[in-house]
């Protein structure tokens, strides 16, 4: 009979034990995962805030971040899932930084633009590729976004009287220099070619031009730009020529005499690349969209750029996708 009893009161604190356990399984809300993921949590809000303290001296390991800077959200919507199956309230509670940070850095992209104004041009910005085999094509579909001002990179001989003869009617006023160009439903004047050129490329390489743009808002000077090509490879992130060429743009622009400026161009990099800061340290940034343009098949980055100064750019967007490798954004610029 004793032993029965002992044998009993085993059981039953065994049963305990196991319904112990149940319920610890059932809502392990912290342990050390939990942890784990709030410290990652911790780590992607700083890298987001302080992303210009990543350093760049090595493979441009600063730039090649900032390229990519808003999908660094997908990560943190992969840490809240992950918060959220393994049912830790640190972790839950930590991923709130980085989502905050990304709000403040990135959220206004998200919100509409504002309704047009009176004094508004639409203007469009497109690396129309060298390759491109429908040139035509691609300029009917730039006229449909019945934009004020058109710029154009990559403008090669055999495709640059395409070009021209399809947007004459709509775009009786355009400069050329290089491979770059500007059309305009406005008159032009003070045509000349900027260089943007860096020390190490060769003579004829022209990617820059600069006109004045008879607005029914006044004088407007538009700069059309190709930056250099950057390229990620094993060594990181190779933007030197890139950077060179917009620092020599940025100081075009800084001597520009004509107070209100219009910046359209492939810039090769996004407004949250720091090699870009000697222009967007001098020029205003779209305010609403993200407006990914390369590449086409698959937008990643916004390096087709509309800035502006003594003028405020508002919603950009892409538009439909062309013969090019990149999309073409149109952008609202609201003048002062």
């Amino acid at each position: 009979m004793a032993n029965q009893q002992v044998d009993k009161g085993k059981t039953s604190v065994t049963g305990e034990a196991g319904e112990a356990g149940k319920v610890s399984a059932r809502a392990p809300w912290g342990g050390a995962r939990g942890r784990v993921l709030a410290v990652l949590a911790v780590v992607l809000a700083g890298v987001m805030a302080f992303h210009r303290g990543v350093p760049n001296a090595v493979g441009r390991v600063g730039s090649l971040l900032e390229s990519f800077l808003p999908w660094v959200g997908v990560l943190v919507l992969l840490l809240f899932v992950a918060a959220l199956v393994r049912r830790s309230a640190v972790a839950l509670v930590a991923v709130l930084l980085p989502v905050g940070v990304w709000v403040h850095l990135f959220g206004g992209l998200l919100l509409p633009g504002a309704e047009g104004g009176g004094r508004e041009l639409v203007v469009v910005q497109h690396n129309v590729s060298d390759e491109n085999r429908d040139p035509a094509a691609t300029a009917r579909a730039l006229i449909e976004a019945g934009a004020d001002l058109v710029a154009l990179e990559e403008l090669v001989v055999p495709q640059l009287p395409v070009y021209e003869k399809a947007l004459a009617a709509d775009y009786p006023h355009h400069v050329v220099r290089g491979t770059v160009g500007l059309w305009s439903k406005y008159p032009l004047s003070g045509e000349r070619l900027v260089d943007i050129k860096p020390p190490d490329i060769a003579e004829g390489w022209s990617r820059g031009v600069r006109a004045v743009v008879d607005s029914p808002y006044g004088d407007i000077a538009v700069y059309v730009a190709h930056l250099p090509s950057v390229r990620v490879g094993a060594g990181g992130l190779a933007s030197e020529r890139r950077d060179e060429s917009a620092e020599l743009l940025g100081r075009a622009i800084a001597a520009e005499r004509v107070d209100t400026v219009i910046l359209l161009g492939d810039l090769n990099g996004a407004v949250e690349d720091r090699g870009l800061a000697p222009l967007t340290s001098r020029l205003n940034v779209a305010e609403r969209g993200f407006a990914f343009s390369f590449p086409a098949s698959l937008p990643l980055a916004r390096i087709d750029q509309v800035m502006a100064r003594s003028a405020t750019v508002g919603h950009i967007r892409t538009l439909p996708a062309t013969g090019s490798d990149h999309l073409p954004v149109a952008a609202r610029v609201t003048l002062g």
